[in-house]
């Protein structure tokens, strides 16, 4: 699945790269592609998150109803899902789409001459195995980063191949070389600045989703102990409840930000530029997704 995705990434990668001629370039509107793609998600995504809150509402009558009850009230939520037209797993499907595009991308900017120069097995490994053979240091996870790095050596070397001719691609982008990988670059701080700006974006990503989250919680919790659901619910219960989704739902937005920084800092820097982007991308989703749908449901 994830060869199959970076495959197919990789084509518009490289139509791109060709148009632009830049790596860094080509990865900033790839980026924007994709999410481009994926606005209806984050839409759909954005009004159940609005739906649910409101949800949670009826949801908290019936489990005061039924707490003697547990299987009738099973029932009762399952039935309040269908009239709602609410999938309870929905959620799930944003966390896999993620993960999925986490991992094709991370094989994408791994293996740039597999995956957007389509050079064949053979080739690369045979390009390798004469950089191992002159003593030229070769990684493991990333060998075709340092092919591109030494592309002019393979050339020289072999002068009637026509494949070591297609790699051409420039890894310069505004004084930042994006197939470095921190970790084996540490001396050098210029690969610490993109990864730096991904963890301030990622900072105020953070922030922003806790404090709509907040808001939320805060209108329900408000809406429960004024009495607006018909049953009498303790106020203590309900900051109880609040305060444990709020830390479930605070611990869960770092999960991402965290694993994601330790790939970048073990990663092509290309990478990194790809989320940087996309985290600023999802910032300003997310604002005016939050107004434009509060806008509609207030007209409701």
């Amino acid at each position: 699945m994830f060869n199959l995705l970076a495959s197919l990434f990789g084509y518009l990668l490289a139509f791109l790269y060709h148009i632009v001629n830049n790596y860094g370039l080509a990865i900033i509107i790839f980026t924007i592609v994709i999410k481009l793609l994926l606005l209806p998600l984050s839409i759909k995504q954005q009004k159940t998150m609005k739906k649910s809150a409101k949800l949670q509402e009826k949801m908290k009558v019936i489990q005061f109803k039924y707490k003697n009850d547990a299987e009738k009230m099973n029932q009762e939520i399952m039935n309040l899902y269908k009239t709602e037209k609410m999938n309870p797993f929905g959620g799930c499907l944003t966390a896999i789409i993620q993960l999925l595009l986490l991992l094709s991308i991370f094989y994408l900017v791994r293996s740039p001459i597999t995956y957007m120069e389509k050079l064949p097995e053979e080739s690369i490994n045979n390009y390798i195995t004469q950089l191992k053979e002159e003593g030229k240091a070769v990684s493991d996870i990333y060998p075709e980063i340092d092919i591109i790095r030494e592309r002019d050596w393979l050339r020289e070397k072999n002068p009637d191949d026509e494949n070591i001719n297609k790699i051409n691609m420039q890894m310069n982008f505004l004084g930042i070389d994006l197939s470095k990988v921190p970790q084996q670059n540490m001396s050098d701080a210029s690969v610490y600045i993109i990864p730096a700006l991904y963890i301030l974006s990622s900072f105020v990503s953070i922030r922003l989703t806790t404090k709509m989250q907040q808001k939320q919680m805060g209108q329900k919790n408000k809406a429960l102990i004024d009495g607006t659901t018909g049953e009498e619910i303790a106020k203590e219960e309900s900051n109880d409840e609040m305060e444990a989704v709020m830390q479930t739902n605070k611990m869960m937005s770092w999960m991402m930000p965290i694993m994601s920084i330790s790939i970048a800092f073990v990663a092509p820097l290309g990478l990194a530029l790809y989320w940087l982007v996309s985290n600023i991308l999802m910032i300003v989703e997310r604002l005016i997704l939050e107004a434009v749908i509060k806008t509609d449901t207030e007209g409701e």
